[in-house]
C-alpha cells in the first residue's frame, strides 16, 4: 500500500448530504417561518378569545376546545388574523383580481414600487453627491455631516404632512411628493457609508497617486470610488428598504386610494384586520424581494470588478 493511499483512507470524511443539508440557509429559512407561523397561530387564539368567548356566551354554547380554537382562526375582523386567513386574501386580491383593479394588491404595490424606486434613485444620487463633497472638503465635513446626522432625529411620521401639502400648495401633488420622503429616508444611509468607502483607501495608495501626480478627478475615479463600491451596495441595501417605508408613509397623510399605505388605511378605518395584514406581507416581501435585486446586481458589480464569489 503506498503513502498516498493510506493517507487517503485515513483521511477524516467530509460532512454527509443531510448534514449539509441540514446546514443549508433553506432549513434555517425554513425553521424560522415555521416557527412564526406557530407562533402566530398561537397568539391569534389569545387575542380573539375575549370577542370569541362573548359571542359563545351570548349564543349560550359550550363549545369543545377544538371548536373555540378554529372558532377564534375564523372569525371576520378579528383582532390579529390567523396565517390561513391572510394567506386566503392574499392569494384573492393577487391572483383571483384583474391586476388593475383597485382591489388588487397588485395594483397597489406598483403604485407603491413607483414611488420607492424614484425616491430610492433620487436618494442614492443625493447620498452620493453628499458624501463626494463631505470628502473632498474639509469644512463641509465639519458643517454639513452633523446637519445629514441630525436630520434624521426628525421623526417622519411629523415631516411627511407637511411636505405633502408645502408641495401640493405649489401644485405638486401625485407620485413626487411620496418620492420626495422616501429621498428624505434613503440618502442618510447612502451618505454615510459612501463617506465610508471613499475614506477606506489606505494612506499609502493615496501617497502613491501623489507620487504619479494624480489629480483629484484621477484619484476619486481610480482610486476612491473602487474602493467605495463595496460600501455603496451595503448602504443601498439599507436605503431601498427605508425608500418603500418612506413611500408608504408618504401614502397615510394624503388621503391617497392607491398604493400599499392607502391600503392600510383603508383597512383601519372600517376595521378589515385582514386587508392591514395583507398589505404588510405584500410590503415586507416586496421589500425582501428589492433588497435581494440589489444583492445580486451587488454580486454581479463586485464579480466584473475582480472579487472572489462569496
Amino acid at each position: 500500500m503506498t503513502t498516498a493511499t493510506a493517507t487517503a483512507e485515513h483521511a477524516p470524511a467530509g460532512p454527509s448530504l443531510i448534514a449539509r443539508f441540514l446546514r443549508s440557509k433553506v432549513v434555517a429559512v425554513t425553521v424560522v417561518i415555521a416557527a412564526i407561523i406557530v407562533i402566530w397561530y398561537i397568539a391569534a387564539i389569545f387575542m380573539n378569545a375575549q370577542w370569541q368567548r362573548e359571542v359563545f356566551e351570548r349564543a349560550d354554547v359550550t363549545p369543545t376546545t377544538i371548536e373555540f380554537i378554529e372558532a377564534t382562526w375564523a372569525q371576520e375582523r378579528p383582532v390579529l388574523p390567523a396565517p390561513h386567513q391572510v394567506g386566503a386574501e392574499l392569494y384573492k386580491t393577487i391572483f383571483q383580481t384583474a391586476p388593475t383593479s383597485k382591489r388588487s394588491l397588485l395594483f397597489h404595490g406598483w403604485v407603491t414600487l413607483s414611488s420607492t424606486l424614484l425616491g430610492f434613485l433620487m436618494g442614492t444620487f443625493l447620498g452620493i453627491c453628499l458624501a463626494t463633497a463631505i470628502v473632498h472638503v474639509a469644512s463641509l465635513d465639519k458643517s454639513l455631516m452633523p446637519w445629514v446626522v441630525a436630520s434624521q432625529t426628525i421623526p417622519i411620521l411629523a415631516i411627511a404632512p407637511m411636505v405633502i401639502v408645502v408641495l401640493a400648495s405649489i401644485g405638486l401633488t401625485g407620485l413626487l411628493p411620496k418620492a420626495i420622503i422616501s429621498t428624505y429616508l434613503s440618502f442618510f444611509p447612502v451618505t454615510v457609508g459612501m463617506v465610508k468607502g471613499l475614506r477606506s483607501p489606505d494612506l499609502i495608495n493615496l501617497d502613491l497617486m501623489r507620487t504619479y501626480s494624480a489629480s483629484r478627478a484621477q484619484t476619486f475615479w481610480k482610486l476612491r470610488w473602487p474602493s467605495s463600491v463595496p460600501y455603496l451596495f451595503v448602504s443601498m441595501r439599507v436605503a431601498i428598504a427605508a425608500s418603500l417605508v418612506g413611500a408608504i408613509v408618504g401614502e397615510l397623510p394624503t388621503g391617497a386610494t392607491a398604493g400599499l399605505g392607502a391600503r392600510l388605511l383603508t383597512g383601519s378605518y372600517y376595521g378589515q384586520t385582514v386587508q392591514i395584514w395583507s398589505a404588510l406581507i405584500t410590503a415586507a416581501v416586496l421589500a425582501a424581494v428589492l433588497v435581494g435585486l440589489v444583492g445580486l446586481v451587488s454580486r454581479f458589480v463586485m464579480r466584473r470588478m475582480g472579487a472572489r464569489p462569496t
